[in-house]
């Protein structure tokens, strides 16, 4: 007796069994997606189809190949908004979020993590309604909007518990608390961690290995290395019995592992711990976690004594941090003020527009608020006068002393600045135009009196008592002025390149002075040290 295909209604019912657990065996599960594929296409059914190649391509994913599951996710995509299958379109967006997170573009995940809850409708399965909801609170707290990632907690874990999701809960419980982590808010996490325990001992669930590792964590940072140890190499053969779940958990674990070791000043087994995370992360361009690597990495060197390479791995710890962020940092900013334009967070829109028109550095207005709001100033206001600021000599302080010191020394410009600003031009602003360059203006100020201004602003960086930050290095600052009526045409670039020819005038005049003029063709004035600093 041979036994018969399954028909279509079989089908579909495996198919949704898949969609809605969670699959802790990838290998396995890709497999059994694999077959659930072939068994569509022989049934010559489209949406049957293109739902098991959706479950397969997220188990491709889940072991390692995000390239190809991002390739393949465009045609799923374009299927379901042509047969307005709002679910699959969700389904696929929170697919994207994960290659997103896991390339280390927390920005996107974001961006992609909305969307997948956007779409929701009332026939969403309850996995979906608590899974999307998790997610999004996820990338949530990866962006730094913590309020918000725990809004979409509870209202996930109300559900959970409502619907009756244990399994879920569960998930949930330790993403929370591994969020609360990362974002140090460790009594927080410590918190919502002993309630994730006493829920899986309730209700006779085993820790996967994410959950061990958020715990191991936990340990770690209130200096239980021994116990974190433990708690990681019980992770790992949770793992090594078929428990995964993303594609970095293994370098993840392999990392907390490290950590672990280091702070039992067990070198040599932290730095194979090392070795094995930093190959799974080049292997399946892990950027995020590389990062983290290298940090730890640098650690180690200095535990064992080895200053050099300690420094020298700092060095390449700051560069690949500097990659990963530098060209996130206003786009994370951006795309949250996108996003949250939306039904389902409008009342957080304002704020986040807000976020949208700061610097998420030094918390000033950035490059797109000036965009917004110089020329709207420069048309309306004869008087106007902005100025470029320039930090003088600021490579030296990055390659002498480290990025996080130049981030500190930004920091503190900006605060003094600020400060200054404000006491003399109230109705003034200073943006950060990028790197070590802020731009000032002062409305109402006629140029003789913005420079002087301007000048007892830049002798108030120069005193700032710098030595708590970068020791003997002086931080001072370059100033290219320019006033509008001063500009061949009444708009933002004319003005700007007036303020940057002059800014060029006083660096190469010998930089620390405050330089005004009419730019080329004309004169600047040079003010410095005019009277005792």
């Amino acid at each position: 007796m041979t036994c018969s295909a399954p028909g279509a209604e079989e089908l579909s019912a495996a198919l949704l069994t898949m969609e809605n657990m969670i699959v802790w065996d990838a290998e396995a599960g890709l497999a059994a997606a694999t077959e659930l594929e072939r068994q569509a296409a022989a049934l010559g059914d489209e949406a049957l189809l293109v739902r098991a190649r959706l479950c397969r391509i997220c188990m491709e994913m889940r072991t390692g190949d995000l390239a190809g599951a991002q390739r393949q996710l465009h045609g799923i995509h374009d299927w379901a908004v042509a047969h307005d299958d709002r679910n699959m379109q969700a389904r696929t967006h929170l697919n994207w979020a994960n290659i997103q997170r896991l390339s280390g573009d927390v920005a996107k995940c974001l961006e992609h993590s909305v969307i997948a809850v956007e779409l929701l409708d009332e026939s969403a399965t309850p996995y979906m309604l608590i899974n999307h909801r998790t997610r999004l609170a996820d990338a949530l707290g990866l962006n730094g909007a913590m309020d918000a990632a725990r809004m979409r907690y509870r209202q996930a874990e109300e559900l959970a518990r409502e619907l009756d999701q244990g399994e879920l809960l569960t998930m949930l419980l330790n993403n929370w608390a591994y969020t609360e982590y990362s974002s140090g808010e460790f009594p927080r996490a410590q918190e919502v961690a002993a309630r994730l325990c006493e829920h899986a001992a309730e209700y006779g669930f085993e820790l996967d290995p994410a959950a061990l590792d958020t715990i191991g964590a936990i340990q770690i940072e209130n200096g239980e290395y021994a116990a974190a140890e433990e708690t990681m190499q019980a992770c790992l053969a949770q793992y090594e019995a078929g428990f995964s779940d993303d594609a970095d958990d293994l370098a993840e674990y392999q990392l907390t592992l490290a950590r672990a070791q280091r702070g039992m000043g067990a070198t040599e087994a932290a730095q194979a711990s090392l070795d094995a995370s930093r190959a799974l992360c080049v292997e399946r361009e892990l950027h995020d976690v590389l990062v983290r690597v290298h940090q730890e990495q640098a650690e180690v060197h200095a535990l064992r004594g080895e200053f050099a390479e300690a420094f020298a791995m700092h060095k390449a710890f700051f560069a690949a941090r500097e990659r990963l962020g530098s060209l996130q940092r206003e786009a994370q900013a951006q795309t949250r003020l996108a996003m949250f334009e939306t039904a389902e967070a409008r009342e957080e829109a304002e704020r986040f527009r807000e976020q949208a028109r700061r610097d998420p550095l030094t918390g000033l207005r950035n490059r797109r608020y000036v965009d917004e709001e110089l020329p709207v100033l420069i048309a309306g206001d004869a008087d106007l006068t902005v100025a470029i600021v320039d930090l003088d000599f600021f490579k030296r302080i990055n390659d002498e002393l480290s990025h996080d010191v130049g981030d500190q020394v930004l920091v503190r410009a900006a605060r003094v600045l600020e400060r200054e600003l404000a006491a003399t031009t109230p109705d003034g602003f200073v943006a950060r135009l990028g790197g070590e360059e802020f731009l000032v203006v002062l409305p109402g100020t006629p140029v003789t009196a913005a420079t002087a201004r301007l000048d007892d602003l830049r002798r108030a960086v120069r005193g700032s008592g710098w030595c708590d930050i970068t020791g003997e290095l002086p931080v001072t600052v370059s100033i290219g002025v320019a006033g509008v009526h001063e500009a061949t045409a009444r708009n933002q670039p004319a003005v700007l390149a007036i303020a940057d020819h002059n800014l060029y005038a006083a660096k190469h005049g010998g930089r620390d002075r405050v330089v005004a003029g009419r730019g080329p063709g004309h004169r600047p004035r040079a003010y410095r040290d005019r009277s005792p600093a």
